[in-house]
């Protein structure tokens, strides 16, 4: 069996623990978690969890059974297979001179992202877009010399009117 990056999402009760319950489930199961996002949901006292694991897909169904037996889990779903948006936020500090400052700008233009600070000797860029994208923006970047970067992880939502 391959191993592949899959996306998990779970609808949890906002409540203290769940995050740390859920975490050791999966380092119990040896699964390094490449990416963790979590927020509100649309529904009132939930909150919607974007889990990337990588694994085969035998393992992350037994984990996705798992999870859904932890207490304050009320749903899980893998959505590997399924039709989804990913979205990824990333904050990219980059040290900028006025003779390269110009040059960064345009980059960022090309990539539709924008810049939220400016100071005397960096430049601090948001983007949001898909892996890819923020990947390819910070290659560029690092010619320009990156000081920080802060990224989200990917968080996802099937396509369409399905739940």
């Amino acid at each position: 069996m391959t191993n592949t990056k899959h996306t998990l999402i779970a609808l949890v009760e906002d409540k203290p623990g769940v995050l740390n319950r859920i975490a050791s489930l999966f380092r119990r199961r040896a699964f390094n978690i490449q990416s963790l996002a979590v927020g509100s949901s649309e529904h009132p006292g939930l909150s919607r969890m974007t889990t990337v694991v990588v694994g085969d897909s035998a393992q992350v169904e037994q984990v996705r059974k798992q999870l859904e037996k932890l207490i304050n889990v009320v749903k899980v779903s893998d959505i590997t297979e399924e039709n989804m948006v990913t979205r990824e936020l990333a904050l990219i500090k980059v040290k900028a001179s006025a003779s390269t400052r110009s040059e960064i700008m345009q980059i960022v233009d090309i990539f539709r992202a924008n810049i939220v600070d400016v100071a005397p000797g960096s430049l601090t860029v948001e983007v949001t877009g898909d892996e890819d994208k923020v990947n390819s923006l910070l290659g560029l970047l690092r010619d320009f010399d990156v000081k920080e970067v802060s990224r989200t992880g990917r968080i996802a939502l099937t396509r369409g009117s399905g739940s």
